[in-house]
């Protein structure tokens, strides 16, 4: 007999906990998301996270600890040699990350990557730089559609992205340069995650819009994870928001599309309501990509208690059998300098009906716990080449 039916793992994507003790090598120094978010609110309205353990763990601003936490609780070290959304999830679920993927935020893509791409694409390239993917449509769509060039951009993340105008630049065409980018950014010197096609359609700014055309051309995870050895075993793998993405619909039986964290909190709510047995895996990226990445404090703040809100519906729902996970990926402290993520520790707090009691347990030194624990308590053998041992008795 399993221990649960269902397990939920929710993904705060970027809700680190202070820097971990290499975080010096990634230009990260006294970096701390969640501390820092309440050093600077001083208090936040987020009863179900406090009950749940979140202060107990990371006391900050004005807020500590509750007597009688109901969850488990520690911190969650990265093995893995990174600090990016998909080296974060791919070690969750037991992979070891050892080249890092690159991102080219602070300086647009190297001028031998840009000459390539232009080689083998026959245009020239214009942007090349972080930006959003509408401002950069705007202040460039004119020049691309009377010249003939394509825009190519970057974000905070490991991507690089090509806009395209539908009448101008053809999609097949478009997706064609999309998929020489992807070869060329395979060398480990530019190796990013994913290369994105971004159509849009119209004639001068102001009336450029973004088609849903898009296509996304991601790495596969290096290896099998629990998700594929859960799925192969037959059992249920949801993943909600950016999970998808992050593993290339790897080991996934259904997938649901968020357009906020609120409203994949909402998914997952309904999802509790259905009769499932496996795993229902949540990315909840709004903290990353509206708040951490914009430096964005008050809004970073109001999201986390947005979350917390939601959670306390999902607490009501859950059922007997069921084992609630809430972890990070990665930090992203947005009183830091710059726009990248921050090399930080994660939390993990796990919470069941059935738990015996909460409290605080030993640190562990990989994100690969949370995969190796779900993994045991189906009963699944762990992928060859995986890391990661279960604490799954510490969760009962």
């Amino acid at each position: 007999m399993h221990d649960y039916k269902r397990i939920f793992v929710i993904v705060l994507d970027s809700l680190g906990i202070g820097a971990m003790p290499d975080s010096e090598k990634f230009g990260d120094i006294g970096v701390d998301t969640f501390g820092h978010i309440l050093e600077k609110t001083k208090t936040l309205n987020i009863p179900n996270l406090q009950k749940l353990g979140m202060l107990n763990l990371h006391p900050a601003g004005n807020m500590k600890g509750v007597p009688n936490p109901m969850g488990r609780y520690m911190r969650l070290s990265e093995a893995s040699n990174g600090k990016d959304t998909m080296t974060g999830h791919w070690e969750m679920m037991g992979i070891k990350t050892e080249k890092p993927f690159k991102t080219f935020t602070e300086t647009g893509f190297p001028e031998e990557l840009i000459k390539e791409l232009e080689r083998q694409c026959g245009k020239r390239v214009i942007g090349n730089k972080s930006a959003s993917g509408t401002e950069i449509i705007d202040e460039l769509g004119e020049e691309e559609i009377n010249t003939g060039a394509m825009i190519v951009y970057t974000s905070a993340d490991s991507v690089l992205q090509i806009c395209g105008n539908e009448e101008t630049f053809d999609l097949e065409n478009l997706y064609r340069c999309c998929e020489i980018a992807r070869k060329i950014t395979l060398k480990d010197e530019w190796r990013v995650g994913r290369v994105i096609a971004r159509p849009y359609i119209g004639k001068k700014k102001g009336e450029f819009k973004r088609t849903s055309n898009r296509r996304d051309y991601a790495l596969e995870p290096t290896g099998e994870t629990v998700l594929n050895a859960l799925k192969n075993a037959g059992l249920d793998v949801i993943g909600v928001g950016k999970i998808n993405d992050i593993f290339c619909g790897e080991g996934l039986t259904e997938t649901y599309h968020s357009d906020s964290s609120v409203h994949g909190m909402e998914q997952t709510i309904e999802i509790s309501q259905k009769d499932f047995h496996g795993l229902c895996f949540v990315n909840l990226v709004d903290f990353d990509a509206l708040w951490g990445h914009r430096r964005n404090v008050e809004g970073y703040a109001r999201e986390i208690e947005k979350f917390d809100e939601k959670l306390g519906a999902l607490l009501e729902k859950l059922k007997e059998d069921d084992l609630l996970i809430l972890t990070a990926d990665h930090g992203n402290d947005p009183t830091y300098t710059g726009t990248d993520h921050t090399r930080e520790y994660v939390p993990f707090i796990a919470y069941s009906k059935k738990m015996r009691e909460g409290g605080k347990l030993k640190d562990e030194d990989t994100f690969a716990v949370t995969g190796a624990s779900i993994a045991d308590n189906f009963g699944v053998k762990m992928p060859e080449n995986t890391i990661g041992e279960s604490i799954l008795k510490e969760l009962v």
